[in-house]
């Protein structure tokens, strides 16, 4: 099996422990509660994760430093993970996600809702 496929592998194992801690059954709380903007967010998520990869990083080329807490490894995981989570909410496959929001988590318009916006903005229809 290639290594790239036991990433994947652990990373799922990774993200189904994780989600037994951030969405317990015994928690009003659903993954889509994390995620205010959507999409959006999660993306400031993956955005921010490699800046935290990008500093330990050059902290362990400026000599003989160690991370503390979370290594490399561990981060890249989560970024991938977090890039699954991306493709869920885009779908809107996400358990708790709503349906009447896009995949922005802005609210879905029906096509009377548009059509009075163009009526009450005077554009021709």
């Amino acid at each position: 099996m290639k290594e790239s496929i036991k990433v994947l592998q652990e990373c799922a194992e990774v993200q189904t422990q994780k989600s037994n801690d951030y969405q317990n059954p015994n928690s009003r709380i659903k993954q889509p509660d994390y995620y205010p903007r959507g999409c959006a967010t999660i993306l400031d998520q993956m955005y921010g994760k490699i800046l935290r990869m990008q500093s330990v990083l050059e902290a362990m080329e400026s000599g003989d430093y160690e991370p503390n807490f979370e290594s490399l490894e561990d981060s890249a995981k989560d970024l991938i993970n977090y890039s699954t989570f991306f493709v869920a909410y885009s779908r809107g496959k996400m358990d708790g996600q709503d349906s009447n929001r896009d995949f922005l988590n802005r609210p879905i318009k029906n096509k009377t809702e548009v059509k009075e916006e163009l009526d009450d903005s005077g554009a021709d229809c």
